[in-house]
């Protein structure tokens, strides 16, 4: 995925003036070694052999040792594993469109981590494994995986019957210290992958509730391929999560012209024909299968607090804050990271990579695939990131 919807959305913020109203941290660039306290070695040094610089390819379903869906690196996993260096317990909630397998494998044994995700689940969509209310998770960790399956067509009137009882229980039963929210906006209504019918308005209710419980809360993207829905969801979310009311009317900014389709509006009509296979029965049903798993789950377990290795994290080694700068651009910062090579120099060259490969593999009698480019790895901002060329369309 390109960087294109994670500017839209910032540039919005802007637009809006949110920006003003939030102390704003810069992290400092992850290590191999920091990345490498979940992945595998191995596979790092596959990353670092991969160039040049992007963002936005850290996420929920990447799995210790390889990459999954869009996701390569897990900056999910290593930043739930840094808050349990100061909290005992921490909460993981995923309202992306597909199942967080790749958090929850991650932390499938461990009664420090309870990972809850609403998802779709049907025949043949990404990933087809587990998701279901009887996956609990292991050992120590069972009944700490929460799955809530839906069908397709889920409207927020469904969403919410499930996401809100659900997540009071939770709340209840495991008293979370943190709260880590993965805000995939592919489950909204016309997503290009996704089969939901969610309203931006419905997306964000989960937001502000669980905002509510005024745990220390944790917000990030995810997945979401109509990107100018996506940027006017993670725009309206940033001003609930601060408390702002902002207006429909979209300012006009250097891409308004994305949202012309919408009408210039942040809201935009669900499809009124996309029917809703989630019956009242099964919106029920599933609700009582979750809640009944998650009274199996004794009182809030009492763990032992240790420090991380090395001690406690200094917040100020983490993080140095930097005025507001209005013309301060993600874009143009990445763009001049990059410096190597500009992108279309780039694509042309990773094309020509792949027709070497090819021609050897011809030669050689071997089994490469010459029709999917590598990976393109890039450092920002704190975490490993990937961009994904594979496909006929670039998101």
């Amino acid at each position: 995925m390109v960087p294109r919807r994670i500017d839209m959305a910032h540039t919005l913020i802007r637009s809006y003036g949110l920006l003003g109203d939030m102390a704003r941290l810069r992290t400092r660039p992850a290590t191999d070694a920091d990345i490498s306290g979940f992945h595998d070695g191995r596979y790092v040094g596959l990353l670092r052999d991969l160039t040049p610089e992007g963002f936005g390819a850290g996420g929920e379903v990447a799995r210790r040792a390889r990459a999954s869906g869009f996701c390569y690196v897990n900056d999910i996993v290593l930043a739930i594993e840094g808050l349990l260096g100061h909290f005992r317990r921490v909460l993981y909630v995923d309202i992306d469109v597909h199942h967080g397998d790749g958090v929850e494998t991650a932390f499938v044994g461990s009664n420090r981590v309870m990972t809850v995700s609403f998802h779709q689940r049907t025949e043949g969509f990404f990933p087809e494994r587990r998701g279901l209310p009887e996956h609990v998770g292991e050992g120590d960790g069972r009944h700490r995986a929460v799955n809530v399956p839906m069908k397709k067509g889920m409207d927020d009137d469904g969403y919410r019957r499930l996401f809100e009882p659900i997540m009071s229980k939770v709340m209840e039963v495991f008293q979370p210290e943190a709260i880590v929210m993965q805000c995939g906006g592919d489950s909204l209504s016309d997503d290009r992958l996704g089969h939901q019918n969610l309203s931006i308005d419905g997306h964000a209710r989960c937001v502000g509730f669980m905002r509510s419980f005024n745990t220390p809360l944790l917000l990030l993207g995810g997945g979401g391929y109509t990107i100018n829905h996506v940027a006017a969801c993670w725009c309206y979310e940033t001003a609930v999560a601060i408390g702002k009311e902002i207006a429909d009317d979209i300012p006009a900014h250097c891409y308004d012209g994305y949202y012309r389709s919408q009408g210039y509006k942040l809201r935009y009509p669900v499809d009124k024909n996309l029917k809703n296979d989630n019956t009242d029965t099964y919106v029920t049903r599933t609700k009582c299968a979750v809640l009944r798993n998650l009274c199996e789950l004794e009182a809030a377990p009492s763990v032992e607090f240790k420090e991380p290795a090395g001690g406690s994290i200094d917040a100020e080694a983490l993080f140095h804050r930097r005025p507001p700068r209005e013309d301060d651009d993600p874009m143009e910062r990445l763009h001049r990271r990059c410096g190597e090579m500009e992108e279309g120099g780039f694509v042309m060259e990773l094309g020509k990579r792949q027709l070497d490969l090819a021609k050897d593999d011809r030669e050689s009698g071997g089994h490469h695939h010459a029709h999917r480019p590598e990976p393109v790895k890039k450092h920002r901002s704190g975490k490993l990131h990937i961009e994904y060329h594979a496909h006929d369309h670039v998101f």
